[in-house]
């Protein structure tokens, strides 16, 4: 079978207790010392990026290979059994090692709040640059990786190994995409030199697609804490401007990514790219008009959607973006499917449950689904009613 895409890096078991009944309880005393929380059933599923933005591209038409590490037990046969359920090979090129204890994730996703976790990395601080194979990734058109700070051996000399990892990668001649994930602030993930570590990957990485809280805790962690306090450390998203990304893209850009691509939650994604010479060098994925994609920098608004979890979300939007990439679409038409899978992830309580085939995002899409509001106060953005986004200063 040929491929289209690797996905790799991250992968754990996910237990999400049903927290919908408790919609009107006081988030800030419920989980008190002694306390007992009545909740619905619980959902076993996989999560990190290597099944929710892998599977996603897989439902949403691609042909994936998955590349993952658990451990020979319990926990990671559970994983094995749910990636198969999706195809009898689909766990092929997962790495399983006797000597490690497969990753979990408790995952308590609030009604009307954004998820938080109780996580064990287990496998996943293992995973090393000869757990991918490139003599595969030298087949396919597209490699993405996912959540090095929560990878010990990927953030820890400084992201020796990560920057070796798409070194490597880039000499096949694939297009490289990455993902992150927040660190823990009082682990070592929280206190690794993300300015000097991002400085040694991104120029390998063709395709960047970070979080705002993510990206801002790694290269304006004084704005990040500022932010987190003025929302009592819960919602910093009303505080990011269109010059607060604009500055952070430029950086990012700077440090060697090709195309950034900033997740802002229900406030939708920023897409910030290069020029065409620089596009032109994106490997085999690259798009097929870089002029097209060339010098432009959007910020489009969310779908509309009675939304029922956010697991998996940022993960479900990139395997949007990276699908239409792979389907040669324009800027504006990767976002909107970006957006348009992750819309209808949040509308399950797991990862995968609310998505559907490629044609049949596309169709709803098509059908007049109705865009989120998003109002920016910026004299120097502009609105395009045509393409139902937000056009900055920075595009030509």
């Amino acid at each position: 079978m040929d491929y289209d895409v690797i996905v790799a890096g991250h992968i754990c078991l996910d237990i999400i207790p049903d927290m919908q009944k408790n919609t009107n309880k006081n988030y800030e005393t419920m989980f008190r010392p002694g306390s007992l929380i009545t909740m619905g059933p619980a959902t076993l599923a996989i999560g990190g990026p290597v099944p929710n933005t892998g599977l996603a591209m897989h439902i949403l038409d691609n042909k994936v290979r998955m590349v993952g590490k658990v451990g020979d037990d319990l926990f990671g046969n559970a994983v094995l059994d749910i990636i198969r359920s999706y195809g009898k090979n689909m766990a092929d090129s997962m790495v399983v090692d006797k000597d490690v204890k497969t990753s979990y994730t408790f995952v308590i996703s609030l009604p009307n709040l954004d998820r938080f976790f109780m996580h064990c990395p287990g496998a996943n601080d293992t995973f090393k640059v000869d757990d991918v194979d490139f003599s595969q990734v030298e087949k396919v058109k597209l490699f993405h990786f996912g959540y090095p700070p929560i990878m010990r051996t990927m953030y820890e000399d400084n992201g020796g190994r990560l920057s070796e990892m798409y070194r490597k990668a880039k000499q096949t001649g694939v297009t490289t995409s990455l993902d992150l994930a927040v660190p823990d602030p009082e682990a070592a993930s929280g206190k690794a030199d993300w300015m000097r570590i991002l400085d040694m990957v991104l120029p390998y990485v063709d395709i960047f697609q970070p979080s705002i809280e993510e990206i801002l805790y790694m290269v304006r962690r004084d704005l990040f804490f500022s932010f987190l306090e003025k929302s009592q450390n819960c919602d910093i998203l009303p505080f990011i401007t269109p010059k607060i990304l604009s500055e952070v893209s430029y950086l990012l850009m700077d440090m060697g990514a090709k195309t950034v691509a900033i997740k802002m939650g229900y406030r939708g994604l920023y897409l910030r790219t290069s020029d065409t010479r620089i596009i032109e060098m994106m490997g085999r994925a690259k798009p097929a008009d870089p002029a097209s994609w060339a010098n432009k920098e959007y910020w489009a608004p969310v779908f509309k959607v009675a939304a029922v979890g956010t697991t998996g979300a940022g993960d479900s939007t990139i395997a949007g973006f990276l699908s239409a990439v792979l389907r040669g679409m324009s800027p504006d038409q990767a976002l909107m499917a970006a957006n348009a899978v992750g819309a209808c992830n949040v509308e399950a309580a797991d990862s995968l449950g609310g998505l559907r085939s490629w044609d049949a995002t596309m169709q709803r899409v098509a059908e007049g689904w109705e865009r989120g509001e998003l109002v920016l106060d910026a004299p120097d953005w502009r609105y395009d009613p045509d393409m139902q986004l937000w056009i900055g200063p920075a595009s030509r």
